[in-house]
């Protein structure tokens, strides 16, 4: 017998709402078989639902990820593992240069705080001093 499982098991396991699941569903992402009402998603399912999150946690798009199961569905040749292989690179690249310019935002921040500490020791007993005091009291 293959396993099951409800959307509330897969909810509870991957911190998602039963709504983002139906809309995963809806995009055609994955496809639970339906007893009435009632959504049983199979193992493929689950296995899809980690590709899909941690597709979306590295930043892809939904429709790159539709395009990697696709490939996951299939019997892989070496044209669609250089393609995923691009892709994956591609995203490597993205994160590298938005760890720069974070980097960047970091250090400005950190020179911005630097300022502050310096004026504010310039102004210890001026007014901004007195207002730090009436706001202690």
């Amino acid at each position: 017998m293959n396993r099951t499982f409800t959307i509330r098991q897969l909810t509870k396991e991957f911190s998602v709402t039963a709504r983002t699941l139906r809309f995963y569903e809806d995009e055609g992402l994955i496809g639970p078989e339906r007893r009435g009402q009632t959504r049983i998603y199979s193992v493929r399912d689950r296995a899809r639902i980690i590709l899909i999150l941690r597709g979306r946690r590295l930043g892809f798009s939904l429709a790159e990820i539709r395009e990697y199961l696709e490939l996951y569905d299939q019997t892989l040749n070496v044209r669609q593992l250089q393609h995923a292989r691009r892709k994956f690179e591609e995203r490597i690249a993205a994160f590298e240069r938005q760890k720069i310019e974070i980097d960047l935002a970091i250090g400005e921040l950190k020179r911005s705080i630097e300022e502050v500490d310096d004026r504010l020791a310039d102004h210890k007993s001026g007014p901004l001093e007195m207002v730090h005091e009436a706001a202690a009291a």
